[in-house]
């Protein structure tokens, strides 16, 4: 096995540093690409597909909801006993192979816990074709683990992780290639978009409103604003199940419901998975898209992308500091007008699309 090197995106060694996210653009010639993602709107794999088109590389894409068809039971037991295995994965990775086969395409990437198995990408990789993968999960949190996904992890040319905290443990189980490179927003989906009548007014108003998933280190900061009387509106699954939240569950929200909601709250409340070791998020990029006053979980990455305190992003470090700031933002309301303006310009100003970020996959990759 080739040795592993980690490191920044932005050259060959991926030894320089992103700064502000600023990415060279580096000419590439027009790669046949396979793009292994899910293709639902909301996904990354979609919003690759979308800058793979306005790039006008010639895509071929492989759905990977298609690999977890079948029968409910055994897709039930295949995931339980058998490690989260995807009912169809010998079938899917085997398409994948045959499509390689007859149709020679430069690039493979795949994104997340993709179902393509170890044979299929060792295969992949002797016809000469790069493979890639975008890792947007981390694949040792118990929630997503998986061991058919780690042996075939060891098989990519190029690992991209958004997630710094996950590099050395991807270079201590043999990856050959590892770069930094963070998410992104979908810009035919993530902009502002305010309420515009009486009753979308009526119904997205809110002091602070987050999205995300219900994890239960979440559960504790966003019981502690409901104590504390600020009205709060939180979309995404699993809010209905506890009695501290149930009574402010919205259900998930489609983009548009998203774009009305940021809109429509005084503040967005921006916070990290920590069983997924994040040091920023998807909604990082997407809500400061959408021109919200970001109030924001103190990390290093979040201080890269959104920058210093106080200039395009408020940050907490503690639950305590977290009201506080809240409450100073809700009696400020030209400085929430100012956050929403800067945090908006920043992201949007700079190379922080996902044609932005498949671009510099395929650059380096490239290269790999």
């Amino acid at each position: 096995m080739e040795s592993a090197s980690t490191g920044e995106i932005g050259g060959r060694n991926c030894s320089r540093s992103l700064g502000h996210l600023t990415l060279t653009r580096v000419s590439l010639k027009t790669p046949t690409l396979i793009l292994v993602g899910n293709p639902n709107e909301i996904h990354i794999g979609a919003h690759l597909l979308a800058g793979a088109d306005e790039l006008g590389y010639p895509v071929r894409r492989f759905n990977s909801e298609e690999a977890f068809a079948g029968n409910r039971l055994v897709a039930r037991m295949n995931w339980w006993m058998r490690g989260r295995r995807p009912n169809c994965l010998r079938e899917f990775s085997d398409r994948i192979v045959q499509v390689c086969q007859a149709q020679r395409p430069e690039v493979v990437v795949s994104t997340g816990i993709s179902p393509i198995d170890e044979a299929a990408l060792r295969q992949v990789g002797e016809m000469g074709v790069k493979r890639c993968n975008y890792l947007t999960d981390d694949p040792w949190n118990p929630t997503h683990r998986a061991p058919w996904f780690l042996r075939a992890l060891q098989q990519y040319d190029h690992i991209f992780s958004p997630r710094r905290s996950i590099m050395g443990d991807l270079h201590a189980h043999g990856c050959r290639t590892i770069s930094y490179l963070p998410f992104a927003y979908a810009p035919e989906l993530h902009f502002s978009d305010p309420p515009f009548t009486p009753d979308e007014v009526a119904r997205y108003s809110s002091d602070v409103v987050f999205a995300g998933g219900a994890d239960s280190d979440r559960v504790a900061i966003l019981g502690s604003l409901i104590r504390q009387g600020f009205q709060v509106a939180l979309y995404g699954g699993y809010w209905e199940r506890h009695s501290i939240t149930k009574r402010y569950a919205l259900g998930h929200a489609d983009p548009s419901t998203l774009r009305k909601a940021i809109a429509g709250a005084k503040v967005a409340l921006c916070l990290v998975r920590r069983a997924n070791r994040d040091g920023h998020s998807m909604r990082t990029f997407e809500v400061a898209a959408m021109g919200a006053c970001m109030l924001a979980e103190y990390t290093k990455e979040h201080e890269e992308i959104l920058g210093p305190d106080g200039e395009a992003a408020v940050y907490f470090r503690s639950e305590s500091e977290m009201v506080d700031r809240l409450r100073w933002l809700l009696d400020n309301e030209k400085e929430r007008q100012r956050l929403r303006a800067a945090v908006q310009i920043r992201i949007t100003g700079g190379r922080n699309t996902y044609k932005d970020r498949l671009e510099t996959m395929l650059a380096i990759g490239a290269e790999t």
